[in-house]
């Protein structure tokens, strides 16, 4: 048996510095989230790339739908991965996880678009999605285990903090080559380059990224806690029947997953993710400024995620994760109707001056929601909500009566709309383009802007409202991994922790710009959406305030 040391680890385990594992494996992290939030921020690039197919906002659901897709895969991954770093090991575990990550978004950039090779464009597309999703799946619970195992007992909470700033830095990575890439294109080969072919180069980046991460990975060595436990003979011969097949564990495991990871997903990805979706679709504000803006928000993030974890060594884990989760829920919704009035005014002051509102028979209404493009929506109801959804216009509905076509009103003038059901397809898009142009030029009379002014834009009022998202997000997001690993006994501690994790981040964060724009779509309140991520967090904070154990002081030996 190895040399024990007094506390209770092989003396040969301590070979690398603290320093140099939590550099290793955030770095490598950070690596992995930019690979996985360049699709995120081209969401529009590569609807029109990949679903031209499409309508514009079945082309756009589907995107967002397909950035989800990758989330819905990190369970998997995460069993897979969970298993393999709990019997053979945490280093080779996530070692395996950044190549798979970074073959996948390379070939991401190499893919042929729907214009060149049809339906087949964007089912490779799905497919390298369910790899990045399959791999960062395993990413997460390695990265923080092994800088957790490696850390002193107070000071878990700082050290792997360092790992929750990868996703910082990573966005802050994608946003950065995208934005650079966008301005040189614009420059040298003019204002269409980058939505033709240079949206590739971001993708193309992570060849690099990818020979720096495996470098560093395999420079570490072997989690000291996992190697006393192999020199102990404790390693868990059934690693998934033990973390969810025994009570009690599998409390625990869904405990994690309802009482923060549920908040964690949609706080989060609300904050990072949604609002670009919500500014750039609803707000009509211009891609690059929303690049800078979320950049500056991103650089914010990065310290206080340290800050966040450094306080959970201190008061702990639950009162700080607690305090990011009830911030947000209060921030919702006053949050970004603010950022509608500190970003486009004319729109905010145009919904308050002169409401829209669809009247028309209810069975003449279909939901407007339509991932798959096959639904035509040529009733009149339909043509009129599907123009005011394209429109980034809220509107409210009002029972017309039976038989009768729709009518959108615009503050007191109101514009007729058209049924083009059962007509040749030219025919009818024809009469929706009609219908289309007579609303338009409503909602223009009406004061409502085409797009943003931004002469009247208060950039800093907008920053100081994603200021207040992202410390909700990092409050909560801080101590997580020091949480998690400490919930956890070591010999389950890789499967049990990373499934609530991915599937709280993954399948509820992961389809939170996809699910809140369906429903904004289906509903026509540009904030209905919202109720999505907030339903999930209220659910957190009830559980977490009367459930959640304080683990700080918690050993890592168990």
């Amino acid at each position: 048996m190895a040399e024990i040391a007094a506390d209770g680890l092989p003396a040969p385990a301590r070979k690398a510095s603290l320093r140099t594992v939590v550099a290793a494996s955030s770095l490598g992290a950070t690596f992995e989230w930019y690979d996985f939030f360049v699709f995120g921020s081209l969401t529009q690039v590569i609807s029109r790339t990949f679903f031209s197919g499409l309508n514009e906002t079945a082309g756009y659901i589907a995107a967002l739908a397909l950035f989800g897709a990758g989330f819905a895969f990190r369970p998997i991954g995460a069993l897979a991965f969970g298993g393999i770093g709990d019997r053979l090991g945490r280093k080779g575990a996530f070692l395996v996880t950044v190549a798979l990550m970074g073959g996948a978004t390379v070939a991401i950039g190499l893919l042929p678009s729907y214009a060149t090779a049809g339906v087949i464009a964007p089912i490779l597309l799905l497919l390298m999605r369910i790899l990045q999703g399959f791999a960062l799946g395993g990413e997460y619970g390695g990265a923080a285990i092994y800088v957790a195992e490696h850390a002193p007992a107070g000071a878990r909470g700082r050290s792997t903090s360092w790992v929750q700033t990868a996703a910082a830095f990573g966005l802050f990575a994608a946003l950065l080559v995208i934005l650079v890439t966008r301005l040189v294109l614009g420059k040298v080969f003019g204002p269409t380059a980058f939505d033709a072919w240079g949206w590739r180069i971001p993708f193309l980046v992570s060849a690099g990224l990818l020979a720096v991460s495996v470098f560093m990975r395999m420079t570490l060595t072997e989690s000291p806690a996992f190697e006393a436990m192999k020199a102990q003979g404790a390693i868990s011969k059934a690693p998934y029947s033990e973390a969810f097949g025994q009570w009690g564990n599998l409390r625990f495991v869904l405990l994690a997953l309802v009482a923060v990871m549920f908040a964690q997903g949609a706080v989060w990805y609300t904050t990072f993710f949604y609002a670009q979706t919500f500014m750039e679709k609803f707000l009509k504000v211009e891609p690059a400024t929303i690049n800078g803006l979320m950049m500056a928000v991103v650089a914010l993030s990065a310290p206080l995620y340290v800050l966040f974890g450094w306080l959970s060594d201190k008061v702990g884990r639950k009162p700080v994760m607690l305090f990011g989760m009830t911030l947000m829920l209060a921030a919702y919704f006053p949050g970004f109707h603010m950022l509608a009035r500190t970003l486009n005014p004319a729109l905010a002051e145009a919904q308050a001056r002169s409401p829209a509102t669809v009247i028309a028979d209810p069975a003449d209404c279909s939901v407007q929601f339509d991932p798959v493009g096959k639904a035509a929506f040529t009733s009149s109801c339909d043509i009129a909500k599907s123009v005011l959804a394209n429109a980034g216009v809220s509107y409210v509905n009002q029972a017309g009566a039976p038989g009768e076509l729709a009518m959108v009103r615009v503050g007191m003038a109101t514009i007729p709309s058209l049924d083009a059901r059962g007509l040749p397809k030219d025919v009818a898009k024809a009469i929706k383009a009609s219908v289309e142009a007579k609303v338009k030029a409503g909602l223009a009379r009406a004061g409502y802007p085409a797009k943003v002014d931004p002469k009247r834009m208060n950039l800093p009022g907008a920053f100081a409202v994603m200021a207040v998202f992202a410390i909700a997000a990092t409050g909560l997001f801080g101590p997580i991994a020091a949480f998690l690993v400490e919930l956890f006994p070591t010999r389950i501690r890789y499967t049990a922790l990373s499934l609530p994790y991915h599937i709280g981040t993954g399948w509820v964060g992961g389809f939170v710009p996809f699910t809140a724009f369906a429903i904004v779509a289906s509903v026509g309140n540009i904030y209905a959406g919202l109720w999505y991520p907030f339903a999930f967090t209220a659910l957190s904070v009830v559980t977490c305030l009367f459930l959640v154990p304080e683990t700080k002081t918690r050993a890592l030996d168990g």
